[in-house]
């Protein structure tokens, strides 16, 4: 099952804390092969508040919140999960 994950800044908070690991650590975990796609612009008004997202491929809502919840901005920003229609992302 698809999820798509989104991660959202958060107004209230000023964006000092300190995430439990790094993003490059949550890649490593969840992307076993540590292959990353990074895309950027054009830009549209959401740019400052959406930070990214990912299609999660996980067997159950229980499986992606566990992998969204150790996100470095689970503690600092939003992440906000979504079931996706089936893609073929391949």
């Amino acid at each position: 099952m698809k999820f798509l994950m989104l991660v959202v800044a958060d107004p209230s908070r000023d964006g000092t804390e300190e995430p439990p690991i790094t993003i490059e650590e949550w890649v490593g975990e969840t992307y076993g092969n540590g292959k990353v796609t990074v895309t950027d612009g054009p830009f549209a008004e959401t740019h400052e508040w959406i930070a990214g997202f990912d299609i999660l491929d996980c067997a159950d809502l229980d499986e992606a919140i566990e992998l969204a919840s150790r996100h470095p901005m689970a503690t600092s920003g939003i992440i906000d999960l979504r079931p996706a229609w089936p893609l073929d992302l391949a």
